[in-house]
């Protein structure tokens, strides 16, 4: 079993920024894709940015120059830098791996951006 270990979020204002770490379980070469989504109270989870074992990208444009994804595959983990934080980026933010061996969730890690 794969678990995904999510740390980093908390409470910031508005303009302000924060870097999320999700730690795995199992080497990164395990997964062919990671990501981060995030969930809003009231709505529906939405991708946020994730990146390929080859390292292609994808970025939400909601958040497109904002956040940037990168990972440390000698640490097994993928991180989220958030700049320019806004009120509208407040959720609890979900890690997610896919690979041959599933697809794995950690539990969230909240962030809340205050005006």
């Amino acid at each position: 079993q794969v678990q995904l270990v999510e740390s980093g979020g908390g409470l910031v204002q508005a303009g302000g920024s924060l870097r999320l770490s999700c730690a795995a379980s199992k080497s990164a070469f395990s997964f062919n894709d990671r990501g981060w989504y995030r969930q809003a109270p009231g709505k529906q989870r939405e991708l946020v940015a994730t990146i390929t074992s080859s390292g292609t990208i994808m970025v939400a444009d909601s958040v497109k120059g904002r956040f940037t994804i990168s990972g440390d595959n000698a640490k097994n983990t993928v991180y989220l830098q958030m700049n320019n934080l806004k009120p509208e980026d407040t959720g609890v933010y979900y890690c997610n791996a896919k690979g041959g061996l599933g697809d794995f969730w950690g539990r969230g890690t909240q962030v809340t951006v205050s005006s």
